[in-house]
């Protein structure tokens, strides 16, 4: 029995070492393209993004600056050399004024200084922009060639087709009129966030005028594309009676004022004066809550004229239906004028609506007309703030001193009411005055506490 078994072992092994063995499959893959310099990519990316960073609007605004702020020293230093030369008495008068003008002719020679500065270090930008921009486009062209499904030429001759169809379309419409984004909607969709601020400057009064606002014309006559406005609430931080108009955002921030005031009324306040912080500024007329009155007045800054009109029985006007939070409210708020894609809006709260806001639209005309009125359900004494963008009514509170807060909407369209916008500002003080959204640039423009901030805005 043993013997047997042993046998059968040696037989299965000799077997098992007869058998064939196993054939090998081995593929060799040749890939006759050469390998995406996915590194060189990366590079162009980084070049194309410091580029981007390199040139900003600030730099433009600056150079400005330096430029009107030379004008102005130079007018200057014509008026006191002109004054000299009818006063000089040849004795001290003469010797301080000869001081006074040598002192401006330092501080011209240390602006022209800088702006040579400037100057140069603008056209070293612009030499190594542009080469920096040769060589990205030569590097584009090369990656291109790594394109064999072609891709990026078919993209090209969409874009072409596209360019043509719209011509062709642009053509054969010629006599429509384009229409304005419908009230509730927006062609930049839902407001998402609010950054900045981008601009905060004290302007030509630093920390003189509590009260104010300010902002850009969403309708603006021609020629004035680019002008800035002002009011200051100049007498008891309630009243105004001129409107200050600047001929660029760099004017403003260093204060020269062109073409200047154009004034409502030679006295503060009177009536059809201005009263309040909540102004805007829309196709070449001012808005604002009359003096000692429950009407909106329309200044028409061409004519001089000033047309009224009366808000509904019952609108609470003097400082008894104001912009509040925990801490205290702001007074003569009563009336809050916006502007949108669409036109002016007032916002205001009666007696019957129990202090909730209440939206209106106004149509433009010599009187305005009262449009459509809304009625929502947030009390306005928990509100600090309201602004308008395309048709929606956005509403602010108080966080604390450094962060306010978007906290409420409501869409006329919809009439859909949200109290969880829950989007955050960061102060540069700690009150808010009045807020004005910029549907030119799409800009929020606050003046607090005497000092001009804007904020910019992102749909998505």
């Amino acid at each position: 029995m043993k013997l047997y078994v042993i046998i059968s072992l040696c037989a299965l092994l000799t077997l098992t070492q007869q058998a064939p063995p196993r054939e090998k499959c081995a593929c060799e893959l040749n890939n006759s393209e050469k390998a995406f310099p996915h590194g060189k990519l990366r590079i162009v990316e980084t070049n194309a993004s410091d580029c981007n960073s390199n040139i900003t609007p600030q730099k433009t605004v600056e150079l400005e600056s330096l430029l009107l702020g030379l004008e102005r020293r130079l007018s200057q230093l014509n008026k006191d050399v002109l004054i000299l030369e009818k006063e000089d008495d040849g004795e001290l008068y003469g010797v301080l004024s000869l001081y006074v003008i040598e002192n401006e002719m330092t501080e011209i020679k240390q602006l022209i200084d800088k702006l040579n500065s400037t100057t140069q270090q603008h056209q070293i930008l612009t030499a190594n922009a542009t080469e920096q921009l040769d060589n990205l486009k030569a590097e584009m062209q090369e990656l291109e060639k790594f394109d064999t499904m072609q891709v990026i030429k078919g993209q090209q001759v969409n874009s072409a087709l596209k360019a043509d169809l719209f011509k062709c379309n642009k053509k054969l419409n010629t006599t429509v009129t384009p229409t304005e984004p419908p009230q509730g909607t927006c062609p930049r969709s839902r407001l998402l966030n609010v950054t900045g601020p981008r601009v905060y400057t004290a302007g030509e009064y630093p920390g003189s005028y509590a009260y104010g606002a300010w902002g850009r014309d969403p309708r603006p006559e021609e020629g004035k594309e680019s002008w800035y406005w002002l009011v200051m609430l100049t007498s008891s931080n309630i009243y105004a009676h001129y409107v200050r108009l600047y001929s660029s955002l760099s004017s403003l921030i260093i204060g020269v004022s062109v073409p200047g005031n154009v004034q409502i009324h030679s006295s503060n306040p009177t009536t059809n004066t201005i009263q309040g912080p909540n102004n805007v500024l829309y196709g070449g007329a001012l808005y604002y809550n009359c003096y000692n009155q429950d009407y909106v007045c329309r200044f028409n800054l061409t004519t001089k004229s000033v047309t009224t009109l009366q808000l509904p029985k019952g609108t609470r006007y003097n400082s008894k239906g104001n912009f509040c939070h925990l801490e205290e409210c702001y007074p003569y708020t009563d009336l809050d004028l916006a502007t949108d894609e669409s036109g002016v809006w007032v916002v205001y709260t009666t007696t019957q609506d129990f202090g909730n806001l209440v939206l209106s639209k106004l149509e433009e005309g010599e009187p305005p007309v009262l449009g459509k009125t809304w009625r929502t359900s947030v009390y306005k004494r928990a509100v600090t703030n309201t602004f308008m963008a395309c048709g929606v009514l956005y509403a602010t509170r108080y966080i604390n001193r450094e962060v306010e807060e978007i906290f409420y909407s409501f869409n006329t369209i919809t009439g859909q009411e949200r109290f969880n916008i829950g989007i955050f500002m960061n102060k540069m003080s700690t009150n808010i005055q009045s807020l004005n959204y910029s549907p030119v640039d799409q800009m929020l423009h606050a003046y607090c506490d005497s000092n001009m901030v804007s904020y910019k805005v992102l749909f998505g």
